[in-house]
């Protein structure tokens, strides 16, 4: 029987963290995306559950305020170290997250719930994307010869679709574990192939533009396109609980990293609804340097590990709700795409400890990187020369990031030195240096994209070249995110957070900083620019589609530093706050860098580095990330930015 065909614009392989992010963007951005994935339940219980500064504004930028709102927030670290009698006592206390790195600090929740709000939330996007469980694939087929030709749809994939059986993992008969996605378990995708195979009625054929495999650290996908993971693979054993303690520690509900003097480390994470997870290093386990057996690991003895760690405080449960083992891998993929069709994503191109807290975040974040490029060339906005940049872009970032864990996870799982002439231990001062040192790195808040297409850092200097002049906001950073203060709004008064202003819906931003407009010049200044953006011949025109609102693709906001008294909405230029004749005036594009009234003054030119009076104007890409920065102007470096790999109309 043949199977039966269908074609799609984006098939993506993995329904977890990554997956389910890239589906949220291509579903905002109206692309026919399928997902799929072999296991026939979502998540129910472990897995990752740390969320960074830097996921949060990601999450709420789609609407998704639901795991900030169900989540334990943690706000304090506490160390603990052996004394001179090889007692472990509270050593210091520092904030979780640094004060001002972001409006969000770290929390935790379980992996599940997050899952669980995407997928509602890409119901209520529509019916744009199909998420599909109890498949997989079981074959690969690129056409090079059609790779680019943006219409084609190159690629081949057969898919197999399993029984609920097949599909479910054993996840033990007592309490859920999670061995079956551990690294210490061998993948089982071959088996359920050849188990499913052959059976009338269960395959099918799709053809699509892009595929993105999401599909974790055994990625089928990865392995297709035979790219190998490289680094270290260590000897070195963790367990995880997820209990509700009956415990004596002072510090059970404070994030809490604990050395002990000859039993290993252990790290507290209190989590929501009373739970509380611990990463236990199993040392007996771990000793004498081979794989170890799966049929070892059992929550009791990775609660006798975590009672000798403790001591002399007393832990015991009666409530466990999961657990697992794995083995440090500090590992990156060596190729991140294929012919700018085929992407990896996620675990599938770098795995590493999950004490740093960032295993979820930067796969959400590899994703987030990924998906409005690939949405807004199936639009037929953008040329495929952007999709080169997720490579360039995220293989660095993997790499910082296994740096960041290799110093962090040798530091933590190492013996502590007994004195200053303990050459062999490790220093807690230099543990707790490495700790604050990468406090911006593990919020995810030091991303730093190089130049490519996408971002000018430097005055190209020549004729139909982009003018930039980063000494015009000297404390912004082109190649990383925008940072939030608050702007108040001119009609209303109402203070707004910089970042809420971003939405993730494809758009670029042109954030123009004309300085202080209430004075004639720069007012006419002003004026003038927006009779270019008014223009049937200027840069918005150009790139927006008939039928369409004018801000649908580059949305113009502006933030004065005029005392907002000063100035009245009505007698600026409409091309700033347009008019709508269904929808009225656009009241929410035009802010104020002033006092509002009872949330004190974000002083907007001042954190960025921004004279009152010169300004500029603030190129922000569709991920809140900035591109550039211009003279108010410039208007020449604006269209000669976006023609470098937009397409006009």
């Amino acid at each position: 029987m043949t199977p039966p065909e269908s074609d799609v614009d984006v098939l993506i392989i993995g329904a977890g963290p990554a997956g389910l992010m890239l589906a949220t963007w291509l579903s905002r951005l109206n692309i026919r995306t399928r997902i799929v994935d072999k296991r026939s339940t979502k998540i129910m219980a472990g897995q990752a559950d740390g969320f960074q500064c830097r996921t949060l504004e990601i999450l709420d930028s789609f609407g998704i305020d639901r795991v900030w709102k169900e989540s334990n927030h943690m706000l304090e670290v506490c160390f603990w170290n052996p004394d001179e009698n090889g007692v472990i006592k509270r050593t210091g206390r520092v904030p979780d997250t640094p004060q001002g790195f972001s409006r969000f600090t770290e929390c935790v929740l379980h992996q599940g719930r997050m899952e669980r709000f995407f997928l509602d939330h890409l119901k209520d996007d529509g019916d744009t994307v199909r998420v599909e469980r109890a498949i997989l694939p079981s074959s690969l087929q690129i056409n090079e010869e059609k790779v680019e030709d943006a219409a084609a749809y190159p690629i081949t994939i057969r898919l197999q679709h399993l029984t609920d059986e097949e599909a479910t993992p054993d996840q033990g008969k007592n309490i859920p574990n999670g061995l079956f996605r551990s690294n210490l378990t061998p993948d089982d995708t071959e088996d359920l192939i050849r188990k499913a195979s052959g059976k009338e009625g269960t395959e099918e054929v799709v053809r699509a533009k892009y595929l993105v495999g999401c599909d974790g650290a055994h990625s089928w996908t990865r392995k297709q396109l035979g790219f190998q993971m490289e680094g270290e693979h260590t000897e070195i054993i963790w367990g995880v609980l997820d209990i509700i303690p009956i415990t004596d520690f002072p510090d059970i509900r404070v994030r809490s990293l604990i050395h002990s003097a000859s039993s290993g480390s252990l790290m507290v994470i209190p989590r929501e609804k009373r739970v509380v997870r611990l990463y236990i290093q199993l040392k007996e386990v771990s000793e004498g340097g081979g794989a170890i057996d799966r049929s070892k690991v059992t929550p009791e003895q990775i609660l006798k590990a975590a009672q000798k760690i403790i001591a002399p405080y007393k832990l015991e449960y009666e409530h466990c709700g999961w657990f697992t083992a794995y083995q440090i891998a500090q590992r990156v993929s060596d190729g991140f795409d294929k012919f700018e069709r085929v992407f990896l994503a996620g675990d599938a191109v770098h795995t590493h400890s999950p004490k740093a807290g960032q295993g979820q975040n930067v796969s959400l974040q590899d994703s987030y990187n990924l998906g409005w490029k690939i949405g807004l060339v199936a639009r037929g906005q953008a040329t495929r020369e952007i999709l080169k940049t997720y490579p360039t872009e995220r293989q660095q970032i993997a790499r910082d990031l296994i740096a960041f864990d290799q110093k962090f996870s040798k530091l933590f799982s190492g013996r502590p030195a007994k004195d200053v002439s303990d050459e062999t231990g490790i220093s807690l001062e230099e543990f707790r240096k490495v700790f604050h040192q990468g406090a911006v790195f593990a919020a995810g808040l030091s991303v730093d994209y190089g130049p490519n297409i996408l971002v000018v850092k430097e005055d190209e200097g020549k004729i139909g070249g982009v003018r930039c002049k980063p000494s015009l906001a000297e404390k912004l950073k082109i190649g990383m995110r925008l940072p939030s203060h608050k702007v108040v709004n001119q009609s209303d008064s109402l203070p707004v957070e910089l970042q809420k202003l971003l939405p993730s819906d494809g758009r670029f931003r042109l954030i123009v900083f004309p300085g202080n407009i209430s004075k004639p010049k720069l007012y006419t200044r002003y004026e003038k620019l927006g009779e270019y953006f008014s223009s049937s011949t200027g840069l918005v025109s150009a790139y927006t589609p008939e039928d369409t609102p004018r801000d649908s693709v580059i949305e113009i906001l502006t933030v004065h530093s005029a005392k907002r008294l000063d100035v009245e909405l009505q007698s600026l230029p409409e091309a700033f706050h347009p008019l709508d004749k269904a929808r009225g005036w656009d009241y929410w594009k035009i802010y104020a860098d002033d006092e509002s009234y009872h949330e004190g003054h974000g002083r907007v030119y001042e954190n960025f580095g921004i004279d009152r009076d010169e300004g500029c104007i603030v190129i922000v890409r569709p991920d809140g990330y900035v591109a550039t920065v211009v003279a108010v102007d410039n208007t020449n470096s604006l269209e000669a930015y976006f023609a470098r790999f937009m397409i006009k109309v």
